[in-house]
């Protein structure tokens, strides 16, 4: 998709005046919080400040550091295509940019404080800038990705009740199709260098914006953006954040983990619709003042990928375990990575050759970590620690992470049980606030004194944790989490299926890939099975997100006879892993 900005024209934008507001009016003195500060708020040495907002009390930061020559105008964002098309943003520039989109949400789209806002846009500069926008004005924002249907955004924005989408033009028809079943949209904003009837045009509004904008002062716990995840059953939940939990929560992973100082590029290769883009190209990134490098690539190409790594001086790299499988299969001694550092992966587990591979090829370690859209980073290999293959490595601060049995008892290290999150005397900050509308849902995350992930592990001795599985039915597969009942909907959609189960399968590649067990109708047993299949797939793929859809069929007479589709699943996962 060709974007609508003459980017080069941003680069040089230069902010004559401050940023609109710099500290807030509860601290003392009038001292703005320093990345120290929060930090300490990070390990319980300090308290949570009533109001927070990432924008102001980060980005506009940087930007003040830049001004004053405490930092460097280093890029905040480096953008290309592949095709020519480049933009680089100081803060200075980001800050500017970003409070014409405010003034774009708030003015001409009617937006408030409070309102729920559908962001679905590839990886295009403009996502990073209505982001921050969002948070600028306090508007909750909700991340897609591009690749959900009909059926996902309209359940997304009934849902949500949200009052505004701001699309791409791959995905504005879909939108249409859907629009008057939502009785809350009042508003679609497209993000194309076309117009298009019934949508207002970012590119025209955004062009005429004022750059005089003054933050929000909102509140550290008030709803900051609220992500989709998909669970065993039912449709997604809708997991909120508030303002500190990802803008102040994330700061040690982005010190341990990640690695970053403010020299740093990092690239990191989340879909946008997944809180992983927030994690490693927003919040902990910005917090340590490194620059967020994007290529938009149409699909990933391994030989572009590689070049990407040779060209720019990029120097951490994060990417899911599926891309480095794909890359250890090159001959990677050809190439030569200068300024590549730190290389990090999630999203699924690791395979230990993969690592051990990379090693090799590369001389470079891969640092995996585990995490949630819920909580964040839960556990991860840290630089300076002992790597073991196929661990996840230690627990993160400030998380206490343990093994417990199903009557919440901690386990002793070598027992398998459920991963799970020590709560002290009240929920910490750096939590999801709830599943927005479903308290019982909520609820359940709780087990006496731990929050469960609902995933199950090991601990060895010296404090070292192994991911086993899933303790629900959830399928991870090249770090996109799918749920069985989401897929079994929409096959049973189709007059062929009289009834599935769907499971993870073994897969060399994406470790586990999805798998869909079929009782044909009677008119239908006698159709050329790989035919069906693909038709089957392809149903599904346009029934729901595309990379829900099956990549295994098989056809089989009746399924297990059992009380639950859970149990039913269980037994078949079982067989399809070898377990029995």
């Amino acid at each position: 998709m060709k974007i609508f900005f003459r980017y080069q024209t941003f680069r040089f934008i230069w902010l004559t005046k401050p940023p609109g507001r710099h500290f807030h009016k509860d601290r003392q003195l009038w001292t703005p919080l320093t990345l120290a500060d929060f930090e300490a708020i990070n390990r319980c040495n300090r308290p949570l400040p009533e109001n927070f907002n990432f924008a102001a009390d980060v980005l506009d930061q940087w930007a003040q550091k830049e001004k004053t020559g405490e930092r460097p105008a280093n890029p905040a964002l480096w953008w290309v295509n592949g095709k020519g098309d480049e933009v680089k943003w100081s803060f200075r520039e980001l800050g500017s940019l970003s409070r014409k989109a405010a003034n774009v949400l708030t003015k001409p789209c009617g937006l408030q404080r409070g309102d729920h806002v559908a962001v679905i846009l590839p990886r295009i500069p403009e996502w990073w800038l209505v982001n921050v926008a969002c948070i600028r004005t306090g508007i909750v924002f909700m991340p897609g990705t591009i690749q959900l249907t009909a059926k996902d955004i309209l359940y997304r924005l009934r849902a949500s009740k949200a009052k505004c989408i701001v699309a791409s033009e791959e995905v504005a028809p879909v939108v249409e199709s859907i629009a008057l079943e939502c009785p809350d949209l009042k508003t679609k904003l497209l993000v194309s260098p076309q117009s298009r009837t019934g949508w207002l045009s970012f590119q025209e509004l955004f062009q005429f914006a004022s750059e005089e904008h003054s933050c929000v002062e909102t509140r550290s716990q008030e709803p900051m953006t609220i992500y989709f995840t998909s669970g065993t059953t039912g449709s997604p939940k809708m997991a909120q954040h508030s303002q500190s939990s990802l803008g102040i929560g994330l700061t040690l992973c982005g010190r341990y983990w990640l690695d970053l100082k403010s020299s740093d590029i990092i690239w990191n290769m989340s879909d946008t619709g997944w809180v992983k883009a927030a994690i490693g190209s927003v919040f902990s990134s910005w917090l340590r003042g490194a620059c967020v490098f994007v290529h938009q690539m149409a699909q990933f190409d391994t030989d572009i990928f590689l070049d990407t790594l040779t060209t720019y001086p990029i120097t951490t790299l994060c990417s899911p375990p599926t891309v480095y499988r794909m890359l250890v299969r090159k001959d990677l001694k050809r190439y030569k990575f200068k300024s590549l550092r730190h290389c990090l992966t999630g999203g699924e587990p690791l395979n230990p050759e993969v690592l051990e591979q990379w090693r090799a090829q590369t001389g470079l370690e891969l640092y995996e970590g585990y995490g949630q859209t819920e909580v964040g980073i839960i556990c991860a290999n840290q630089k300076g620690q002992e790597i073991k293959p196929g661990s996840m490595g230690k627990g993160m601060l400030p998380y206490d992470v343990q093994i417990i049995d199903e009557n919440g008892n901690v386990l002793p290290p070598g027992k398998e049980g459920e991963i799970a999150l020590r709560l002290k005397s009240t929920r910490p900050f750096c939590f999801f606030s709830e599943y927005v509308d479903n308290p019982q849902k909520t609820a359940a995350t709780i087990r006496g004194d731990f929050y469960v992930t609902g995933d199950r592990g090991v601990m060895d001795s010296d404090g070292y944790f192994w991911f086993v599985g899933r303790a629900d039915d959830v399928i991870i597969s090249s770090g996109y989490r799918i749920g069985p009942f989401e897929v079994e909907s929409a096959l049973i959609e189709h007059p062929a299926v009289v009834e599935s189960a769907v499971v993870s399968s073994p897969d060399q590649i994406r470790r586990e890939v999805v798998k869909a067990f079929v009782v044909l109708a009677a008119p239908f047993k006698s159709y050329n099975p790989e035919k069906l299949t693909l038709e089957l797939q392809d149903h599904v793929k346009k029934s729901t997100a595309p990379y829900k859809y099956p990549r295994k069929v098989e056809f089989v007479e009746e399924l297990p006879k059992t009380i639950t589709g859970k149990i039913k699943r269980n037994v078949l996962r079982d067989q399809e892993w070898g377990r029995r």
